[in-house]
């Protein structure tokens, strides 16, 4: 689909004075960054390239969209023939998908003449500021769960059609195993997940004739939701079909899950009676408005359950909602030479590194000891028993796709990758360590002298 019109028209607006002023053509380098991790947490997981390549490669404005800005009467027929043309011409460096990452480090630069780079912003934004955000959280439930089974079940809290596919996209690659969402299973390749629904219960005049029937269709792979009325009774319910169908021999995957109520309580108890009854291979699966913190404190009180089904809190992000990505500009091209640009804030945190970067990531012994900031043509330090990685990749090239991204197995497993080389300090979702991001003397002392001079 065709989306170049996703744009602030303030993007519009800008485009059009560079180009009266006869700027349009001015190389820029934007960085796109976050300043703070949600949930107080010190990393974050970047996610959502695949999406800003494929916006980019189909980057064009179309003859209606074309008519469309003609009709608001704010451009000039010059401005106009010029967008109807306009392809991206530039380069692009990015962080892979699944990396760890911190806070104020340069996620992606769009080095491209000025008004190309404005109207990629919104979508940049957009994508990575939804997507990281359910990708990180993801992740911190991921680290808290104990290798259960995760399964996303969001899509009816998402806010929209699109939120509601990336965002089980964004949870698959943060470590979750499986999504309720048809079409994402679909349109993505992730594994779609569905157990029975209290409205099955509902509609047979008692509920032993609902897992009976259930199992009947559905035979070596059931899930009974027990909790549809009183849940002992369910669970005496499940049991008794269970037996009947001699699942503890028959069966290849059967669970009993719970979806109100203390799931501590509750969860001890149906472990309890299956157990007395000798089904052991029966599994118990949770839901009912989970995060990390509650999923957490279950497991911290040894609550025997297998699976997790998290929802509204994981697709919304619900305790900390904002990802916060910007896209600033850092420096501008002039005869061949890079000029770096700071943008200056009485709020000290708001004032931007200025330079096009290297981001390096240090390791020793397979762990990420710290990163670090060096201007593009400084050299990289070397510190010994340290293996040094540069985490930018060239994705865009003259406008060309030169990468090849993953398929979304393979980004997931760089996130494991990338998740497994922090120290649990890092990843702790009370009071984590801080990460050291180090800023090489270079680029301090270019921001000390800009600060200086204005």
């Amino acid at each position: 689909m065709n989306s170049s019109l996703l744009c602030d028209f303030y993007e519009l607006s800008m485009a059009y004075a560079y180009f009266k002023q006869n700027m349009h053509k001015q190389i820029v380098y934007f960085e796109v960054f976050f300043r703070k991790a949600p949930d107080e947490a010190s990393f974050a997981i970047f996610c959502g390239l695949e999406q800003i390549i494929e916006h980019i490669k189909n980057f064009s404005f179309t003859k209606s969209d074309i008519e469309y800005l003609k009709n608001t009467k704010k451009f000039d027929s010059n401005f106009l023939n010029y967008l109807s043309t306009l392809r991206f011409s530039g380069d692009i460096f990015s962080v892979k998908e699944g990396e760890c990452v911190f806070a104020n480090e340069p996620l992606m630069y769009i080095k491209t003449p000025i008004i190309e780079a404005l109207l990629l912003e919104t979508f940049i934004l957009l994508t990575l500021n939804h997507q990281c955000l359910v990708a990180t959280k993801a992740s911190r439930i991921s680290q808290v769960a104990q290798n259960k089974t995760l399964l996303e079940f969001g899509s009816r809290r998402a806010h929209g059609e699109s939120a509601a596919l990336n965002g089980a996209r964004a949870a698959f690659i943060g470590g979750f195993h499986a999504s309720a969402c048809t079409l994402a299973g679909k349109k993505f390749n992730i594994p779609i997940s569905g157990t029975m629904s209290h409205a099955w219960v509902q509609m047979f005049d008692n509920e032993l004739s609902a897992f009976k029937t259930y199992c009947q269709i559905y035979k070596d792979n059931v899930s009974l939701l027990v909790d549809t009325y009183d849940y002992k009774k369910g669970v005496e319910d499940a049991i008794l079909v269970f037996n009947e169908l001699n699942a503890e021999n028959t069966m290849q995957n059967y669970s009993i899950r719970i979806d109100s109520g203390d799931l501590l309580k509750i969860s001890k108890f149906v472990r309890k009676k299956l157990d007395l009854v000798g089904l052991k291979k029966c599994k118990i699966i949770a839901s009912n408005a989970l995060d990390e913190f509650t999923i957490e404190k279950l497991l911290k009180n040894k609550a025997p359950i297998d699976a997790f089904g998290i929802g509204e809190k994981l697709i919304t992000s619900a305790s900390s909602p904002i990802f916060g990505a910007v896209y600033k500009l850092v420096a501008i091209e002039k005869n061949e030479k890079i000029i770096p640009k700071i943008k200056i804030s009485a709020s000290l945190s708001k004032t931007t590194l200025p330079h096009f970067k290297k981001l390096i990531r240090y390791y020793k012994n397979g762990k990420a000891c710290f990163d670090a900031l060096y201007a593009y043509d400084e050299n990289v330090k070397n510190h010994k028993d340290f293996v040094e990685k540069n985490l930018h990749e060239l994705i865009f090239k003259n406008g060309e796709l030169v990468y090849h991204n993953p398929d979304l197995i393979n980004i997931q497993n760089y996130y494991k990758k990338s998740i497994l080389s922090l120290d649990y300090k890092f990843k702790k979702l009370q009071n984590p360590s801080i990460y050291k991001v180090k800023i090489s003397k270079k680029l301090q002392n270019l921001q000390k002298n800009y600060l200086e001079k204005n």
